[in-house]
């Protein structure tokens, strides 16, 4: 891709985060559209217009058509994961076992598509051009549409205030400090425009705090991390996304830029890797049972910072074989640490709000991946391979922090949502 469009490692960068700035900053507002007139509506719009994007990305001329393309695609894809999972709280809300099981399925199946994703897109670009992996979805996302159509119920609706503001600030702090990490890696963090712009984004996430306080009806409710363990659970998402993320960007670009690997042979590399993973989330499921969720969140972090430090010695030449226990011992850590991370969320909420609830969840832990990305590339293109290194151990211990803040705040049983927020969202047992 980048030769065909003669795009560099930044612009590399924002094919990645265009898409998920996108996804990341809609991601609440679609948790809260699903909760107003429902799951499923939401999400089979959502995958109609990731669908179409892709035949854009497919078609693109050239990188700033392709950058466009994947801000719409994310756009779509924001409708998927915060519905998807408020259908299935809809489908299991009074049995959280068969829910801890369905979420255990849920992670599995981006397991799976991990694990298949490169291999086939590997295959694909060698065969067909890098413009098939986009071109592929069309079948796909029609197919999943039809099935959605077929087989969901949808929600009950919950009627509430849009929030603008919230909104337009959400996209601007994140789009603010993503430009200001990835041009960093290019002219310097000392540069005036990027420190430059690094304070004004600071600045709008100080204003949407703020705005998002006052305001009756946020699109992020604060109220929400008046729970411990809906804190916690989400501090922990957006360190292993941060981490997770930028590690597969800037393996990917190792493997292909340093190591001389195809697209092929760079997909088939991760195969254990996304094994790995989808093989410890469907395990999830009944660990859950034995464990507890805060066990396994933090022996699945404390795992996958071990295999950050695994992977710490990377080196121009070193062989596959000495990357292979990082790549299974990492998503072994992720894949138990992830299903449980979601489920004690979750159960900290009413039905009619883990839309926004799941919103939340993944707003912050996709805008930790896009910052992931950007900061990761940077250290990359700043440094190289030594860079690579810098950013494992700098991993490891972003997974440890994880670790230290599960043991504290997720908690094993939550006897109701503790969340402060108007009388008439909750039902009648948890109101004050």
């Amino acid at each position: 891709m980048g030769s065909d469009l003669h795009a560099g490692v930044a612009a590399l960068q924002w094919v990645v985060d265009a898409y998920a700035l996108a996804f990341a900053c809609l991601l609440l507002s679609a948790g809260v559209l699903g909760d107003q007139i429902g799951a499923r509506r939401t999400f089979i719009a959502g995958l109609l217009l990731f669908t179409a994007a892709s035949a854009g990305c497919g078609l693109a001329p050239n990188a700033m058509a392709l950058v466009a393309a994947r801000v719409v695609q994310g756009i779509g894809a924001a409708s998927l994961v915060p519905c998807s999972l408020s259908l299935i709280n809809h489908a299991f809300h009074h049995d959280p076992a068969k829910r801890a099981r369905a979420i255990s399925l849920w992670t599995a199946a981006g397991g799976v598509g991990l694990s298949v994703g490169p291999v086939l897109g590997g295959v694909l670009t060698d065969a067909f051009g890098w413009r098939s992996i986009f071109l592929i979805n069309l079948p796909v996302g029609l197919a999943g549409v039809g099935l959605a159509c077929r087989f969901l119920e949808e929600s009950a609706p919950h009627r509430t205030r849009f929030d603008l503001a919230g909104q337009l600030l959400a996209v601007a702090t994140l789009g603010v400090l993503t430009g200001a990490i990835i041009e960093a890696g290019s002219v310097g963090w000392g540069a005036p425009a990027v420190l430059g712009s690094l304070s004004l984004g600071l600045f709008l996430g100080v204003c949407f705090v703020i705005i998002e306080g006052r305001i009756s009806a946020p699109m992020l409710p604060l109220g929400f991390f008046s729970n411990p363990t809906f804190s916690a659970a989400t501090a922990v998402g957006l360190l292993i996304n941060l981490t997770l993320y930028g590690m597969i960007f800037v393996f990917g670009l190792y493997l292909q830029q340093v190591r001389r690997f195809s697209p092929t042979w760079a997909g088939l590399a991760f195969l254990p890797f996304s094994g790995t993973l989808t093989l410890s989330n469907v395990m999830n499921g009944w660990l859950s049972r034995v464990w507890g969720p805060r066990r396994l969140i933090v022996v699945g972090t404390v795992l996958g910072a071990l295999g950050f430090g695994l992977l710490h010695g990377l080196g121009a030449t070193s062989p596959y074989s000495a990357m292979l226990p990082g790549l299974l011992v990492l998503p072994l850590g992720v894949g138990l640490a992830v299903p449980a991370m979601t489920a004690s969320l979750l159960g900290t909420v009413p039905k009619a709000r883990s839309g926004a609830a799941s919103g939340v969840l993944n707003t912050v832990r996709q805008s930790g991946g896009a910052v992931g990305v950007a900061f990761y590339g940077a250290l990359m293109a700043a440094a190289g391979v030594a860079g690579i290194r810098a950013a494992f151990a700098l991993s490891s211990a972003l997974l440890l922090l994880a670790a230290l803040t599960a043991a504290w705040g997720i908690r094993e049983r939550n006897a109701r949502p503790t969340c402060h927020l108007p009388d008439d969202v909750w039902p009648e047992k948890y109101r004050r």
